[in-house]
């Protein structure tokens, strides 16, 4: 039985090796393994991608998000909205604040954060606003920012699975206060390890992240502030500034796998597939279902050689850390949600025949013909 994967990163590495290897080599042959003209100059192709004035490596996206928050001034006795439906670190990233984070439900069409449950939410003590571009499906910011608008709130793109994905033409991450992104390496643009980046048009924004990243210091040895070490390595930089220049082919290819899985699977009553909002650009970090009998199919799927994904089975509120069974009944959307959500093999390289094996073998599950 030949396997299909959730995500196999090799081919990428396959596709770009005789660049990759060149670039490793020359940062190993240079020793120039912690900053240096190879982070600088991918930072200037990032913010150029990205349609900021500013871009910042960073160690991971947790650190970006912790930073920029830092620099907006989110401390103690603050509140920061978000969405109970993404990866721990984003709210992470406020509790490294002190801060509370207050959920707002989602749109269970999108998976996205709602802009009405964020207005209902909103205190004099939010202090930030920080959606998150969940799946590659960019949120519904312009009304976000409308609503933030009013009460001069400022709002932080959480990008970490939208790298390329865009709003009314421009690209996510370059709206808001700032832009947050992660290149774990599974992510559209990723590392072979940990990274990420602030994105920003404030150059206050800017400078602080940059700062604080570097124990507080701008130069070798003047401290301006108390900081940390959350640097973007070299060897990240280098391959990242090689596979940037992949990214809108990459992306392009995960929008037909995804096309081809909207279209296939509509006709299957038991699956409703992900909507986006209008004029926007999607670019599927995730393919993401909700599926009628969710656990059975999965382990279907897998007795077959499918591999899924759950992103994610327990919203964040319902967390322990995060209060856990006793807040249960305060976001019934979310709470229905990930009772029925599933992710589908989703990366570049993934084969159109290994796709359609995909949906062929979900429709076997729900004909009764497996």
């Amino acid at each position: 039985m030949q396997k299909v994967a959730f995500v196999d990163l090799y081919p990428q590495y396959l596709e770009l090796k005789g660049e990759i290897d060149a670039a490793l080599e020359n940062v190993i042959r240079t020793s120039s393994f912690i900053g240096g003209k190879l982070v600088t100059d991918f930072e200037n192709a990032l913010a150029t991608s990205v349609g900021t004035k500013f871009a910042v490596g960073v160690a991971n996206a947790t650190s970006a998000l912790w930073m920029t928050l830092k620099a907006l001034g989110v401390g103690p006795g603050d509140e920061v909205i978000t969405t109970p439906l993404t990866a721990f670190p984003t709210v992470e990233a406020i509790l490294l604040n002190g801060a509370t984070a207050i959920f707002a439900d989602i749109d269970e069409k999108t998976f996205q954060i709602s802009p009405q449950e964020i207005e209902g939410k909103i205190t004099p003590r939010t202090k930030a606003i920080l959606p998150v571009h969940l799946y590659g499906i960019p949120v519904n910011l312009k009304e976000i920012l409308r609503i933030a608008g009013k009460r001069n709130i400022p709002v932080l793109e959480d990008c970490a699975q939208a790298q390329g994905a865009e709003i009314g033409g421009k690209r996510v991450g370059s709206m808001g206060a700032a832009g947050c992104f992660s290149f774990f390496p599974s992510k559209n643009l990723g590392c072979w390890g940990d990274g990420g980046a602030v994105c920003t048009d404030d150059e206050n924004i800017a400078r602080f992240v940059r700062m604080f990243s570097n124990h507080g210091r701008l130069e070798k040895f003047t401290h301006e502030i108390g900081g940390a070490n959350e640097r973007l390595d070299t060897l990240h930089a280098a391959i990242l500034r090689i596979k940037l220049t992949k990214l809108d082919e990459w992306n392009a290819q995960r929008r037909n796998i995804a096309n081809f899985y909207t279209e296939a699977l509509e006709k299957i009553e038991e699956i409703q597939t992900p909507q986006v909002y209008e004029d926007t650009v999607p670019v599927w970090h995730l393919y993401v279902i909700r599926a009628q009998k969710r656990d059975e199919l999965a382990n279907y799927l897998k007795s077959k050689g499918i591999g899924t994904g759950l992103h994610y089975p327990l919203p964040l509120h319902l967390q322990p850390a995060m209060g856990g069974e006793k807040r249960r009944g305060e976001l019934p959307v979310v709470e229905q949600v990930t009772n029925e959500i599933l992710s589908l093999p989703m990366y570049p390289h993934l084969a159109l025949d290994d796709a359609k094996r995909v949906v062929d073998e979900i429709a076997n599950f729900y004909s009764g013909k497996c």
